[in-house]
C-alpha cells in the first residue's frame, strides 16, 4: 500500500494544479472584455453592436468546432427548449447587452462589480422562492456586498454614478442570476458544453436582432488601446475569440479538475484583471473608497458562492463567468 502513495498524490496535486490554472486562465480571458470591447464604443460602436459582434462570432466558432468534433453537442430534445431558450436569452443576451450599456457609461470595473452581485440575488432566490433557509454565514455575506456596492456607488454623494449605467449594471447582475439558476437546471440533463453552445446561438439571435450585423460599418477604423492603435474588427475579434470562446471552454474544462466552490472563489480575479487593465490600458482610475468597497463586495459575494456551493454539493460554473456568457 505504501508504495501507492507516490503515484497516487501527484496525481491529485497535478489535477488540482491543472484546474487552478485553467480558471484562472479563464477568468483573465472574461475579465479582458470589458477593457477591449470598450475603445470600440469610444469609436462609436454601440454597445448592442459590440454585443452582437462577440456573441455572433463566438456562435458561429462553437458551431463549427462541435459539427467539426463533437456533433453530439448540436442535438436538442424538445423538453430541453424551454430552458436552452431562456439561458439564451437572459444568461447570454441579457447578460452581454447589460454588461457591455455599462461599460460604455461606467468604469469598467464598477461595471464588473455591479455584475458580480448575482450570488446576492441567487441566495434570495432560494430563500424567498424556493423556501430554503439561509444560514448566518450567507447572510453575513449578503451584508458585506450589500456594503460592498454602497461603498462602490458612493451612494452618499447621492449616487454619483450615471443612472443608466447603474441600472444596466444591475440588470446584468439579475440577468447572471439567470443564467446560473438556468445553467443549473440545464446542466442536470445535457452536456454543460452543449448548453453553452446554444445558448450563444439564442443569444447570437436576440442580439443580432436588435443591432443586425450587416448595419456595421467603419469597422477598419483606427481607435486607442493603451499605447497601440489597432482597427475596430480587430477588438471585436479578440473580444469574440479571446474574451468568450477561449474563456467559456477553459472555464467549463477546468471544473473538470476543481470542485465549484473553490472555482468560484478563484474566478473572483476577473474583476481585478477587469479594474487593473483598464486602469494600465483605459486611464480608468477608481477611487480608494470604490477600491475599499469593490474588496467588501467581493468578499461577500465569495462567501455567499462559496457557501451555496458547498451546501448544494453541485458543480455550477465560476462566479462571474457569465461569464459561460456571464459575465462578461
Amino acid at each position: 500500500m505504501s508504495l501507492e502513495l507516490p503515484a497516487v498524490r501527484p496525481q491529485r496535486i497535478s489535477s488540482r494544479g491543472r484546474g487552478t490554472a485553467l480558471i484562472l486562465v479563464s477568468s483573465v480571458c472574461f475579465g479582458s472584455s470589458g477593457t477591449i470591447a470598450k475603445p470600440a464604443m469610444l469609436a462609436g460602436f454601440s454597445p448592442e453592436q459590440v454585443a452582437a459582434a462577440r456573441i455572433g462570432l463566438a456562435a458561429v466558432v462553437l458551431v463549427v468546432a462541435a459539427a467539426l468534433f463533437r456533433p453530439r453537442l448540436l442535438r436538442v430534445r424538445r423538453a430541453e427548449w424551454p430552458v436552452v431558450l431562456g439561458y439564451g436569452m437572459l444568461g447570454v443576451a441579457g447578460v452581454q447587452l447589460c454588461y457591455f450599456v455599462a461599460v460604455g457609461r461606467l468604469p469598467v470595473g464598477i461595471a464588473i462589480l455591479l455584475e458580480f452581485t448575482s450570488p446576492v440575488l441567487i441566495a434570495l432566490w432560494t430563500r424567498f422562492v424556493r423556501g430554503v433557509r439561509l444560514s448566518r454565514v450567507m447572510w453575513l455575506g449578503i451584508g458585506l456586498a450589500m456594503l460592498g456596492l454602497a461603498l462602490v456607488a458612493e451612494v452618499w454623494e447621492g449616487l454619483s454614478l450615471d443612472a443608466v449605467g447603474l441600472l444596466a449594471g444591475l440588470g446584468g447582475a439579475l440577468c447572471s442570476a439567470a443564467y446560473f439558476l438556468l445553467g443549473e437546471h440545464g446542466a442536470a440533463t445535457r452536456d454543460p458544453l452543449g448548453l453553452v453552445l446554444w445558448g450563444m446561438v439564442v443569444g447570437a439571435v436576440v442580439v443580432c436582432a436588435v443591432s443586425p450585423p450587416w448595419r456595421l460599418s467603419g469597422l477598419g477604423a483606427v481607435t486607442d488601446f493603451g499605447p497601440w492603435h489597432p482597427p475596430v474588427w480587430l477588438l471585436l475579434v479578440a473580444v469574440a475569440l479571446l474574451s468568450t470562446v477561449f474563456a467559456y471552454g477553459l472555464g467549463t474544462s477546468a471544473l473538470r479538475y476543481l470542485p465549484a466552490a473553490v472555482a468560484s472563489v478563484l474566478g473572483l480575479l476577473e474583476p481585478v484583471v477587469a479594474t487593473a487593465s483598464a486602469w494600465a490600458l483605459l486611464g480608468e482610475a477608481l477611487s480608494w473608497v470604490q477600491l475599499a468597497g469593490a474588496v467588501v463586495l467581493l468578499g461577500g459575494a465569495a462567501l455567499v458562492q462559496y457557501v451555496h456551493s458547498r451546501q448544494s454539493g453541485q458543480a455550477h460554473p465560476a462566479v462571474g463567468q457569465e461569464s459561460p456568457a456571464s459575465a462578461p
